[in-house]
């Protein structure tokens, strides 16, 4: 059976991302995201358990979540699970934490009127990709918001066009009673 690494998640941000470059030149974010679960204890009382997860988005995603999101800023994310390991400065003991890889962010916040500045906010069918640098080859316009102007993303299914079964006739375009 083959393996799996990959994450879906919504939650809020818990602050404001910041931008920040690596050595060669690559944009990258960390965003701290809170999730929340609801459930019943076997006593019958309500609680809520909330996990705190970091996120590492790159490139033009990591842009546009520094543009557009702030703390509070509902997301849904696609991603995978990755190890960073290092060695604690002050102890000299090798540490680890498991963050998740953002592949794709999602901006779930509805636009609120009056609130927005530059650029307004994200509308919550806009998805932004990583770009082609950080992704598999596809094709794709890659970093542009689907449905953009440029007209990248999927496309919505469209069935095959319908052909006239053999031997019948195609009413002429006159014919047609709309």
């Amino acid at each position: 059976m083959a393996d799996l690494n990959k994450v879906f998640l919504i939650g809020r941000l818990t602050h404001d991302p910041e931008l920040r470059y690596t050595p060669s030149g690559a944009p990258v974010s960390d965003l701290r995201l809170a999730t929340s679960r609801v459930f019943t204890t076997k006593e019958g009382d309500r609680r809520e358990d909330t996990l705190y997860i970091d996120v590492s988005v790159w490139n033009r995603q990591a842009e546009n979540c520094c543009q557009y999101l702030k703390k509070g800023s509902q997301i849904h994310v696609e991603g995978h699970l990755r190890m960073d390991s290092w060695e604690d400065r002050n102890s000299g003991e090798k540490r680890t934490k498991i963050r998740v890889e953002g592949e794709r962010i999602q901006f779930l916040d509805t636009r609120r009127g009056g609130d927005d500045q530059g650029g307004g906010p994200p509308r919550s069918d806009v998805e932004y990709d990583e770009p082609p640098a950080r992704r598999a080859p596809s094709g794709g316009g890659g970093g542009e918001p689907r449905g953009g102007a440029n007209g990248s993303g999927p496309r919505p299914y469209a069935p095959p066009p319908r052909r006239p079964a053999a031997g019948s006739e195609e009413p002429a375009d006159e014919d047609i009673p709309f």
